[in-house]
């Protein structure tokens, strides 16, 4: 009788953990995919959409320089935990200094994630993921939002209140997005559309 074989994905399913996650992920003979952990279940689904990566993409060039002059950085995505059982992956990260190079990068650095919303996660992303960063007490977020048809996009700025976050900006492609927080920026979301 043959052995049984070890499974990461069946077998530590409720046990993942940011420790666990640096022996075992990724998942050798996986196709490339994000990783993230609410409460030792790990979720693994394909990267996103191709005009999802495009506007995370437009988002890193648009925010860059005028976070720089702020001393902020920006990067792509980043692993964030929430603690040992719990991590999220942002699709854009805003950090108050430069991250070192890290694997986890520490919550006191996020000045500002930012998600793209996916059709297939909106509830994660919506309601989920907020809380979690509520949680960890991140001053800003922000989401954006491409429909199927991509024809429009939609930027959210959302700030700290309390325990939650509260609508700071947000507008449609063809209007301009401006604000002041975290630091200055202004664009068009049609900016973020392959177009």
């Amino acid at each position: 009788m043959a052995a049984p074989t070890f499974d990461p994905l069946v077998d530590l399913d409720g046990l993942w953990t940011t420790e666990l996650a640096e022996r075992y992920l990724p998942i050798p003979g996986m196709p490339a995919a994000k990783y993230e952990c609410l409460d030792g279940r790990l979720y693994v689904s394909p990267y996103e959409s191709s005009a999802n990566s495009y506007a995370a993409g437009s988002l890193l060039a648009v925010m860059r320089q005028a976070a720089r002059g702020t001393g902020a950085r920006v990067y792509g995505t980043v692993n964030l935990p929430v603690h040992p059982g719990r991590w999220i992956q942002p699709d854009v990260t805003v950090l108050t200094e430069p991250a070192g190079g890290g694997v986890w990068v520490p919550a006191s650095l996020v000045m500002m994630p930012v998600k793209l919303v996916s059709p297939s996660s909106r509830k994660r992303d919506r309601i989920d993921k907020p809380a979690l960063r509520a949680e960890l007490g991140i001053p800003h977020y922000m989401e954006a939002e491409i429909p199927p048809q991509r024809s429009t996009a939609t930027v959210r700025l959302l700030k700290l209140d309390g325990s939650s976050y509260a609508e700071h900006a947000s507008v449609i492609a063809g209007h301009l997005f401006e604000t002041d927080l975290p630091f200055l920026m202004s664009f068009d979301p049609v900016e973020l559309l392959d177009l």
